[in-house]
């Protein structure tokens, strides 16, 4: 299943705070030089890398005097910009000792949210790499403030493996990969060698919200980040960052962590930003017939089949579709608002004037479509 990265194409790897720290949460230096040198590697090997970065208020709370991760928004704020710059200077000499050059590279979900700044992040990343500068990438966690209080640089990274047509997508974190039961508890836990990313497995681990006590991300939270990058057809490689060669061994397709297999077809740039970059607005729930229309054979969804609207949203807004079950099936681009579609919940489409989504602008999430 497994399968080495082609010659010369970008390569994602993110690491979290658990992984660049040490005990009392204090940046080690030797973690970060670690994580550069196997980032390097990548760049003398022929490879683009990209490495998305955690740690900016691990690297700042404890510049401030604070003895633990602070809790307050305004001190994760203050955290984050003076640990960004200190993070930013650690990784600068780091790679400058290789004779790389770096880039940093801020963004939020709202910049992703914005089809124009989606794009413009994509040409941006890509010029990066045509002049050899390695991206790094993290959250704009002194703005962003859901992102400073959720974390989810995991699903950050497998943005940024779509805005450059990634390879592969390494996430680093403090175990060996994912197992089938938290390894700390449970002596029958076994290492997954490789998955599908549509696998069973990964939703019942997906369920499980623990958190570590420097970072803010989760076992869910990497699954949840393969999935997103299965749907642009990239494969997710979860390892040890303890591992010297972890990063070399997966990119050359080597039995390193757990490997979890994308879709063998992608979907189009713009249905991933639909999918993955619009936060969602509503949810309309559809009949089975509409469901099944929508899910197998890829239809629009119209007003007929609609059975109740959740939520307040405008033309254009981003919606998720569930069925009568409350299973999400799909996301889409609503072409009535959340006022207009009650009032015509079950009215053809003639009355209405047309598909409540259409297909174009219509992603289907279902298992089997993974």
């Amino acid at each position: 299943m497994r399968q080495p990265v082609s010659a010369g194409m970008p390569v994602v790897v993110k690491i979290g705070s658990s992984s660049l720290t040490g005990e009392k949460g204090h940046i080690d230096e030797m973690k970060v030089e670690a994580v550069v040198r196997q980032t390097a590697d990548l760049a003398a090997r022929g490879h683009a890398p990209v490495l998305v970065s955690s740690g900016a208020i691990a690297a700042g709370f404890a510049s401030l005097g604070f003895t633990e991760r602070p809790i307050d928004i305004a001190d994760l704020q203050v955290s984050a910009a003076v640990g960004q710059m200190n993070l930013m200077v650690r990784y600068g000499e780091a790679f400058a000792r290789r004779g790389i050059q770096v880039g940093q590279v801020l963004l939020t979900r709202h910049v992703l949210s914005s089809r124009t700044q989606y794009l413009n992040a994509r040409s941006a990343l890509l010029g990066m790499l045509s002049h050899g500068v390695v991206p790094i990438v993290n959250e704009n966690d002194t703005v962003a403030i859901d992102e400073v209080r959720l974390g989810d640089n995991d699903q950050l990274a497998a943005m940024t493996a779509h805005l450059v047509s990634a390879g592969m997508m390494v996430i680093l974190t403090d175990t060996e990969g994912l197992y089938s039961d938290d390894p700390r508890v449970s002596e029958s836990a076994e290492l997954l060698a490789a998955v599908k990313h549509s696998d069973a497995i990964l939703d019942t681990l997906e369920a499980t919200r623990s958190k570590g006590a420097v970072g803010s991300g989760g076992v869910a939270t990497k699954i949840v980040a393969a999935r997103m990058a299965a749907f642009s057809g990239i494969p997710t490689v979860i390892a040890s960052s303890g591992v010297a060669d972890g990063v070399r061994g997966a990119v050359a397709g080597d039995a390193v962590g757990t490997w979890i297999a994308p879709r063998s077809a992608s979907l189009s740039a713009r249905k991933l930003w639909i999918a993955f970059g619009v936060p969602t607005s509503g949810f309309l729930t559809v009949d089975e017939g509409a469901a099944s229309a929508v899910a197998r054979r890829g239809s629009s969804l119209l007003a007929v089949g609609v059975t109740a609207v959740s939520g307040t949203f405008e033309r254009a807004d981003a919606v998720e579709v569930i069925d009568a079950g409350g299973s999400i099936i799909a996301k889409g681009l609503v072409r009535l608002s959340s006022a207009e579609l009650t009032g015509a919940i079950g009215s053809h489409s003639s009355v209405v004037g047309g598909e409540v989504i259409h297909r174009d602008d219509l992603v289907v999430l279902i298992a089997d479509s993974r």
